[in-house]
């Protein structure tokens, strides 16, 4: 199972990027132990400034590769919200030397998954709320209406460099900015007005 996640794919917060549609959206992966097993996330002795920011998640249902964004709609069928956290600090530096994001970006825990919905359930997959909450306040509040590369261009992108199986999960990148994380806080994701998920930072 890969988890991958694209970048800069909010349209009011890359304004470069939104006003080039040439351009291709940034993405890169996570392994699956990444994933937090548990509620509770445990900051890391490596950094000194944990960030994390919310996003919308499809898992994909049928293995595909090179999908043509017509029929992308046939790879995916839930909807979820994730929580991502960067080692910020250490990500400068990646950044400065040239050097690749894992350290930052994928050390365990890193990742916190809600359950799944149908997409069904949903009326627009294009106008889907989700806000994040740190310590019952919103800290950033989100529309799928914001994406400037849609769920089908992105498997469509995806899928050009590397297979798509079942269970592979997408972080679309709609990210309204970070939040500086800190021991006691605590994180709750909403999706629709829903609780989805909940985290605390210790």
């Amino acid at each position: 199972m890969k988890i991958i996640c694209v970048g800069n794919n909010h349209k009011n917060y890359n304004k470069e990027l939104y006003s080039n549609s040439n351009r291709l959206p940034l993405f890169f992966l996570k392994p699956e132990s990444a994933l937090l097993r548990n509620e509770m996330f445990f900051l890391p002795d490596f950094s000194n400034e944990i960030q994390c920011e919310i996003d919308l998640v499809i898992r994909i249902s049928r293995l595909g590769r090179h999908i043509d964004a017509k029929f992308a709609h046939r790879y995916f069928d839930t909807i979820g919200l994730g929580i991502n956290f960067t080692a910020k600090d250490v990500l400068n530096e990646c950044v400065k030397e040239g050097l690749p994001w894992e350290i930052a970006k994928s050390f365990d825990g890193s990742v916190i998954l809600s359950k799944f919905v149908n997409i069904s359930n949903f009326q627009n997959l294009n106008d889907i709320s989700f806000f994040l909450k740190k310590n019952n306040r919103i800290i950033q509040n989100l529309n799928t209406s914001d994406m400037i590369f849609n769920y089908y261009e992105i498997i469509e992108l995806i899928s050009k460099y590397m297979t798509l199986k079942i269970g592979d999960l997408i972080f679309i990148g709609i990210n309204g900015g970070v939040d500086l994380a800190k021991a006691h806080d605590e994180y709750k994701g909403f999706l629709n007005g829903k609780e989805m998920l909940g985290v605390k930072v210790r």
